[in-house]
């Protein structure tokens, strides 16, 4: 996403090419918004009907607040607001319908304001107009802004397709890139027509470097929903077919989500992967950037199919939210849910956030006023939980996006252990003050006590090292990790099993040209935008940066991201779900493999992982019980229209053996976030020992995997040795010969691990 300015002119900017909305739910009947709570008439176990639970004071106060936020977004918030379409159209309704350059520069900025609605009919037809008028203009403006408009309306027809087919005929394969099989159009009309307007642009003498290579990745993706890639391209305008090759052979993950009836057709959000209500079986809760969108609570029935419980889960008026963290704040056993709002609104974001506490009975309640973190409503859309001072309670830090005149500093709420929480942010040395996107907590000096990074979108980074006395020192600039200067989403991990934490910073400056960067990239030419940093801890508390030499050498634009092993092989892969507001940025999301922390190859065209709506939301989870990690995304963009139904990657299995386990702090905190874990295994045919190491937390900064940690051991057939360290009592236990291929349940301080059932089931087939 980008920071949203509004333009006026045609002739005196340059277009951003916002085009038309994906998948609107105004311009087809076929499309369903995914409103609503549960299932009617659904029951308990017990037969009894599924109701909301009754609400205290507090939990009515943020609904109502809520309520009063939705009720603003019409005048305040310009993704999902209808102000700048109203201002547009009674402009345009004021002039003479003469041909005139100030009706074509009313005419496109309606259109985007429409578009941003949903409004795909009208869109095409106000570029039409556009497009028309400039051809009666005497004397004629210049070229470029009739290739602006020829792009736009490409864009617009290219989007109208997709709601048409990917849409309204959702499949496995749809928006799949590359585009084949049930991904193909069947209704080719939107396409065709975008072919024209972008053959257009490119045979124009007049078109700038950015908007033809803009044009001809589109073209390209416009003949694959047609079938005619790469045969049908004219020769100059082909993206080359080794664009789209993995690096390494690799099996195919199985979008499986249509099969499952998730009912997700959203705009950006968060999406946690955990179980909720003590059943060992992984639910999923997910949330929407709508501010009169509903979070959704999908059950695990352990038979391979969910069930929405989201009115019964007390989530009714609980809407909004662009990202999601889970942790048991209160040590009672029960997994909460932070809901984080307000993000890119500036000033119009104050919206509160939510924390809200599980009551143990598949209900949620929101205490975040009486918790004491709503008394201040700062945009953010990034927060992560650690118990920094180890006392044995999770604290919170929230990163805010403090811009221009918007007053919006960094927050540490200190747990008082009662169930509320005190502001310290201040105190110990964290505001920031600054554009935050992305937070993690790691311990990248093994001092026992959690560190701090904060990744900024408009200034340097922060790496605030943690003294162990309640203050914190930025030691981002002395250990040189402050880029990318347009960061975005970050997480700490060991990600080649030295014991010493690394450091991912991804970038994503989002601007218009973007996309065109994006593609010099797949080209492999230079482009302006940042890559992403990856920084190699040196087990000194140092860190040296390796993105390149890593084989992380291509823009990704990432927003949503996690981290987790699809091949069990013991090293850590990572999915990068990318993109930002604008309607032409189409891209694919990626996946890398770990090739045993010596490198990463980008698997995303032979895992079918190259989903083309942008990415939020982002959990690697193993919900079937069969040992391997599937990969749950979800989808959509900002604006009321951009809506994409969610993801379910089904992993086909590798072979390779696992051990699931489970932490219970007790005199940590009960979550157990912040524990180390060691596992010591030696491969069969494969003489001499390896140390798998993994830090429990729920990973990267947009979108949250199971604190259960789910721990792939390749050809090993048994734990040699296992250890779990515990900071906060400064404590290690030591387990040997631990059977594989099972889930464990070990508690802080006991002699003996306690083994867990976990049914097999299987997704239904097609």
């Amino acid at each position: 996403m980008k920071i949203p300015t509004i333009r006026t002119a045609l002739l005196t900017v340059s277009l951003v090419s916002l085009g038309l909305l994906a998948c609107s739910d105004s311009s087809d009947p076929e499309v369903d918004d995914g409103g609503g709570g549960g299932t009617p008439g659904e029951t308990s176990e017990s037969g009894e009907p599924l109701e909301g639970p009754d609400q205290p004071p507090g939990h009515h106060r943020m609904v109502r607040a809520l309520a009063q936020v939705a009720d603003r977004s019409a005048a305040d918030n310009p993704y999902v607001g209808d102000f700048n379409a109203k201002i547009w159209g009674a402009k345009l309704a004021a002039l003479p319908e003469s041909p005139s350059a100030q009706r074509l520069s009313v005419l496109v900025n309606l259109a985007e304001a429409e578009a941003l609605q949903g409004k795909e009919r009208s869109v095409i037809s106000r570029l039409k107009a556009a497009y028309k008028i400039h051809h009666r203009l005497k004397p004629p403006l210049p070229a470029s802004a009739l290739n602006e408009i020829r792009y736009r309306l490409g864009v617009a027809y290219l989007r109208y397709g997709e709601t048409q087919n990917c849409c309204a005929r959702f499949t496995a394969e749809s928006c799949i890139l590359p585009i084949q099989g049930r991904g193909i159009h069947r209704d080719q009309e939107g396409s065709r027509k975008a072919i024209r307007y972008f053959t257009e642009v490119l045979q124009s003498r007049h078109s700038s470097a950015k908007l033809r290579l803009r044009a001809k990745w589109l073209l390209n993706l416009a003949f694959m929903t047609i079938n005619g890639y790469p045969d049908e391209v004219p020769q100059g305008y082909r993206i080359p077919s080794s664009v789209f090759a993995s690096q390494e052979p690799w099996p195919k993950f199985v979008n499986i989500a249509p099969r499952l009836n998730f009912d997700t057709f959203n705009l950006a959000g968060g999406a946690i992967v955990d179980d909720f209500d003590g059943d060992h079986l992984l639910d999923i809760v997910s949330s929407t950037f709508d501010t009169r969108g509903p979070m959704r609570f999908f059950r695990n029935n352990g038979d391979g199919s969910f069930s929405e419980r989201s009115d019964a889960a007390g989530l009714t008026g609980i809407t909004g939210g662009l990202n999601l963290e889970q942790a048991d704040y209160n040590n009672d056993g029960h997994l909460d849910i932070l809901v984080l709002r307000g993000a890119w609104l500036m000033k119009a974001g104050k919206h509160p956030n939510s924390l809200l506490r599980n009551n143990g009975d598949g209900s949620f309640t929101d205490v975040t006023f009486e918790a004491g973190l709503g008394e201040d409503s700062y945009p953010t859309q990034t927060a992560a939980w650690a118990d920094y001072d180890h006392d044995g309670d999770l604290d919170l830090y929230v990163g805010n996006e403090q811009v221009g005149e918007t007053h919006a500093p960094n927050q540490l709420f200190q747990n008082n252990g009662d169930g509320t929480f005190t502001d310290v942010a201040r105190q110990a040395g964290v505001l920031n003050g600054r554009f935050t996107k992305g937070v993690s907590w790691g311990d990248y000096d093994n001092d026992r006590f959690p560190d701090l990074y904060v990744a900024n979108l408009m200034g340097p980074n922060r790496l605030y090292r943690n003294n162990g006395d309640g203050t914190f020192t930025d030691l981002a600039v002395e250990l040189k990790v402050t880029r990318p200067k347009a960061a975005f989403p970050t997480w700490f991990w060991d990600f080649n099993n030295d014991g010493n934490l690394d450091l991912y910073v991804g970038a994503n400056r989002g601007q218009p040209d973007s996309l065109s960067s994006l593609v010099e990239s797949y080209l492999g030419f230079p482009c302006d935008d940042e890559l992403a940093c990856l920084y190699q801890g040196d087990g000194k508390g140092g860190f040296v940066e390796s993105a390149v030499q890593l084989g992380l050498s291509k823009l990704t634009l990432p927003m949503g991201c996690n981290f987790g092993d699809l091949d069990n092989d013991g090293f850590l892969d990572f999915y990068l779900g990318t993109g930002y507001p604008a309607y032409d940025a189409l891209m694919p999301n990626v996946m890398y493999h770990n090739q045993a922390g010596k490198r990463f190859a980008d698997i995303t065209w032979n895992g079918g992982f190259g989903h083309l709506q942008k990415g939020h939301g982002v959990a690697f989870a193993d919900f079937d019980h069969d040992g391997d990690q599937d990969l749950y995304v979800q989808m959509g963009g900002g604006a009321t229209g951009d809506k994409f139904n969610d993801a379910l990657f089904e992993n086909p299995g590798f072979g390779n053996n696992w051990i699931a386990i489970r932490l219970v702090g007790s005199t940590s905190n009960r979550s157990a976030i912040g524990a180390r874990i060691r596992l010591m295994v030696e491969d069969a045919g494969r003489p001499g020992a390896r140390s798998i190491y993994r830090h429990v937390n729920s990973g990267g900064s947009f979108g949250a995997n199971p604190l259960r940690q789910t721990i792939g051991i390749g050809t090993a057939q048994v734990l040699d040795r296992l250890e779990i360290y515990w900071p906060t009592s400064d404590t290690t236990q030591v387990f040997e010969q631990v059977s594989v291929n099972q889930m464990i349940r070990i508690r802080e301080g006991a002699a003996e691990f306690e083994a867990v059932n976990l049914p097999r089931f299987q997704f239904p087939s097609e």
